[in-house]
């Protein structure tokens, strides 16, 4: 996997974590200015953006050289306590840490790896179905919609009506025109989607699915090319939506998400609106209608 638009979709390339280093040691070197981090802007032209390699090498206490064979993916076994010093050099949050490190202690493999599993424990999948008043929905790897409950359909979409490889997040926010109109936020909506995929890869650099995925959207979308190439990384524990949608107007609903102490990679999520709210009742209203109202050919851009 790589950042040019080029990547085929479908193809078995998987992720270069060593590579991947030093794309995001660049990037976040490139989103700091001298002033930021205490050092002099000496110069009225830098040729590079942010800071220099020699400046965040003076604020970690390492070498020159030493950064710079990390930056080109030649690094070997980097001590915990470097990753820390360069980790605070670059005002990383906790995420970017996590992600730094997944990177810089992540050997290739010669094969790609297994993908995680799909399914949603049957006990799980009824504690959606009787979730009243609430849209509630689980995601797994590379943001894969795996189950919902009727609320989160007549919200978002009736997922049940695509292919199984369209329910996925990153795909119905840059892909499709019906779920791209219903964020009110759509910008923030695809950083957060692109930040957790960001997060996944560093942790599964050998899954071909997400090879697959990132090349199709590379292919297919400039704004995912662009947001992709970011290196921005981020997981949302929770935070406030804006939705328009096509039936009830606008809504601003509360989320929660909360990862599952089984497995880590799956994700229950829950959208609900303040208690008296008109959010409330317009989410009442959408459930009254069901399956069968023209909520669902609406939602489906139909």
């Amino acid at each position: 996997m790589n950042d040019r638009p080029g990547a085929e979709p479908g193809g078995e390339r998987t992720m270069d974590p060593r590579a991947e280093l030093g794309r995001f040691l660049r990037s976040r070197r490139a989103r700091l200015r001298p002033e930021d981090v205490g050092l002099p802007a000496f110069g009225r032209h830098r040729r590079v953006p942010g800071l220099r390699r020699e400046e965040l090498a003076q604020l970690a206490g390492v070498s020159v050289a030493y950064l710079t064979r990390l930056e080109q993916g030649r690094g070997q076994n980097v001590s915990a306590e470097v990753l820390d010093a360069i980790g605070r050099a670059l005002r990383l949050t906790d995420h970017e840490h996590s992600h730094l490190t997944h990177l810089a202690t992540c050997h290739p493999r010669k094969g790609p790896t297994p993908p995680p599993r799909q399914q949603v424990r049957g006990a799980l999948a009824a504690l959606l179905t009787s979730m009243d008043g609430v849209a509630a929905y689980v995601t797994g790897p590379r943001s894969d919609i795996l189950a919902w409950n009727p609320m989160a359909a007549a919200l978002f979409g009736y997922w049940d009506r695509l292919p199984s490889q369209e329910r996925n997040w990153a795909r119905l926010v840059f892909l499709r025109p019906d779920h791209r109109r219903l964020f009110a936020d759509w910008e923030s909506k695809a950083a957060d989607v692109v930040g957790a995929l960001r997060l996944y890869a560093g942790r599964h650099p050998g899954d071909p699915q997400l090879s697959a995925l990132v090349g199709e959207l590379s292919t297919r979308s400039p704004e995912f090319r662009r947001l992709w190439a970011r290196h921005d990384v981020k997981e949302k524990s929770h935070g406030t939506r804006r939705l328009n949608h096509p039936l009830v107007g606008d809504l601003t609903l509360s989320f929660e998400l909360l990862q599952l102490p089984d497995d880590p990679e799956q994700c229950l999520a829950v959208y609900h609106p303040g208690p008296s709210s008109a959010a409330a009742e317009n989410l009442r209203l959408l459930a009254g209608w069901g399956a069968h109202s023209p909520a669902a050919d609406v939602l489906d851009g139909v």
